[in-house]
């Protein structure tokens, strides 16, 4: 199979991991605190550039806005 000529972006998302047992609003305090999350997503990026992966990255912590189209399913876990 030839590879895929996409691009991949690697912002990192603290949201992703939101614990919504306790109602509606969910919390983030098992996200991972910015000292260890920095090099985790290095380590994610490093990865994938490896494997020839043409990847862009976002700020740190930045504030950024993104446009995308994106054609595909989206899978979100809810821990209840």
């Amino acid at each position: 199979m030839p590879p895929a000529r996409g691009r991949i972006l690697v912002v990192s998302q603290f949201t992703l991991y939101g614990d919504a047992r306790k109602g509606r609003r969910p919390t983030w305090a098992a996200a991972a605190p910015a000292d260890a999350a920095q090099p985790l997503i290095d380590a994610v990026v490093a990865e994938l550039k490896s494997l020839g992966a043409n990847v862009q990255t976002g700020i740190f912590q930045a504030d950024m806005r993104v446009e995308l189209a994106n054609d595909g399913p989206t899978t979100l876990m809810i821990e209840l």
